[in-house]
């Protein structure tokens, strides 16, 4: 199941031989499915699969998250035995599910983060800092071990660090790029500030941004991604990517984009009725993986919204490029005839001065509209409710209650629980 190491590269090749090589990895793949999986052989028991081409795949069946809690071990198309590492993905009801990879599964992680890092000028002079855990049965942190280590470069495992922590790091270990969200990575910039120390005379260069999008859907840097251009003088790259898919689409130099490594997955985008839509239009990302052996996935809903784009890209690769995260499925809200997603809330808010912490609550009584209320905490002087919902009306047409509070309460809401993210949407709706 090793295909991919043969392909290294495909992404510069001409779209008629990426279009051959996904043909033949995708048979190789559908026949594995029929030969070792159980959940898919019992999914795809009356049709053609194992004759399926790229031509009809949409008309295969779709993989959703709930099949992860439902019939986790029937995914896993190898024995136990064959295991070497077991992540925890919270599922579509908050049970954590199990998400199990083989040693070539780890090799292809290690393959796929190196050749998306490398793709946005990471090299073996660098040294980075990673600021995301290594634990809790989080895959992030060892994806980018393991991508850095193949590249040849240096890695520091500092992981979720205190802002002073950090502040050692960099002024000992002299890092060149630090890996993070960027929200974290602007506060551990500010926190530089304070203290005298300009984050631009340090030897960090590239800041590569995970969890959270640093771009609109033009590609254009949102207002959080010029803050930390402007903190650190450094060029900032957005990453994404899922523990079930075990795939990442990664920014390049152009920075037009996360590039698809074509020997790892097929990439559709669907709209709300699941048909397939083509380059620049907007849907839920869709991923059927090549060349995993743990738990191989069919045309996996993600949940997440987003689009393609298509065409050579400045850096000579034609592999399709995924757009910026809009928003998840799952979290749209439906508010006065306006249909939004959290994320749009949150660029307005970053741009605000004097809104610290925040947070969106949603909640419903009836199903043709929701109730929207924003909390925010303010640092840098007053900061009313009516300045808040004004901008957020003229940006979104949207004029939501504003509450203002501490950010002590902000931040009980935002880390609750045991989760390993910062939850900034607190869904109150009936499902």
């Amino acid at each position: 199941m090793m295909d991919f190491v043969e392909y290294r590269g495909l992404e510069f090749e001409t779209p008629d031989r990426i279009r051959e090589v996904q043909e033949r990895l995708f048979r190789k793949h559908m026949e594995y499915l029929a030969a070792r999986s159980t959940y898919y052989r019992r999914t795809l028991r009356g049709l053609d699969a194992e004759h399926a081409t790229l031509d009809n795949l949409s008309e295969l069946p779709f993989t959703d998250k709930s099949a992860f809690e439902k019939y986790n071990d029937d995914l896993l198309a190898v024995p136990v035995s064959d295991i070497r590492d077991i992540v925890l993905s919270s599922g579509t009801t908050g049970k954590p599910t199990k998400i199990m990879y083989t040693e070539n599964d780890l090799k292809r992680l290690a393959y796929n983060e190196e050749v998306s890092l490398a793709g946005c000028g990471l090299s073996p002079e660098d040294i980075v800092l990673l600021t995301c855990t290594m634990d809790r049965c989080f895959i992030a942190g060892l994806a980018y071990f393991l991508g850095l280590r193949a590249l040849g470069a240096s890695v520091i495992r500092n992981g979720l660090s205190s802002f002073a922590g950090h502040l050692e790091i960099i002024q000992r270990m002299n890092p060149t790029a630090l890996i993070g969200v960027p929200s974290f990575l602007h506060k551990l910039g500010q926190f530089l500030q304070a203290r005298g120390i300009d984050p631009r005379k340090t030897a960090v260069n590239k800041l590569i941004c995970i969890g959270e999008p640093i771009r609109d859907r033009n590609l254009s840097l949102l207002k959080m991604g010029q803050y930390l251009e402007e903190d650190w003088g450094a060029k900032v790259f957005s990453t994404y990517a899922s523990s079930e898919t075990i795939t990442t689409f990664c920014e390049c130099t152009a920075q037009r984009g996360g590039h698809l490594h074509p020997e790892l997955a097929i990439v559709e985008i669907i709209n709300d009725e699941g048909k397939p839509l083509p380059p620049g239009e907007t849907g839920e990302v869709v991923v059927t993986t090549l060349s995993v052996e743990g738990m191989p996935l069919l045309r996996f809903k993600t949940g997440d919204v987003s689009f393609l784009a298509d065409g050579p890209c400045e850096c000579g690769r034609y592999s399709l490029r995924l757009g910026p995260i809009s928003g998840r499925k799952k979290q749209m809200i439906k508010y006065r005839g306006t249909t939004l997603y959290p994320q749009a809330v949150y660029e307005v808010l970053d741009e605000i001065p004097g809104v610290g912490e925040y947070y969106v609550a949603v909640s419903s009584d009836f199903d043709l509209s929701d109730i929207l209320r924003v909390y925010v905490s303010a640092t840098n002087g007053p900061c009313s409710p009516d300045n808040i919902m004004d901008r957020l009306q003229a940006r979104l047409r949207v004029r939501p209650e504003v509450v203002v509070t501490s950010d002590e309460d902000v931040k009980r809401h935002i880390s609750a629980g045991n989760s390993r993210k910062i939850n900034r949407f607190i869904d109150r709706r009936n499902s």
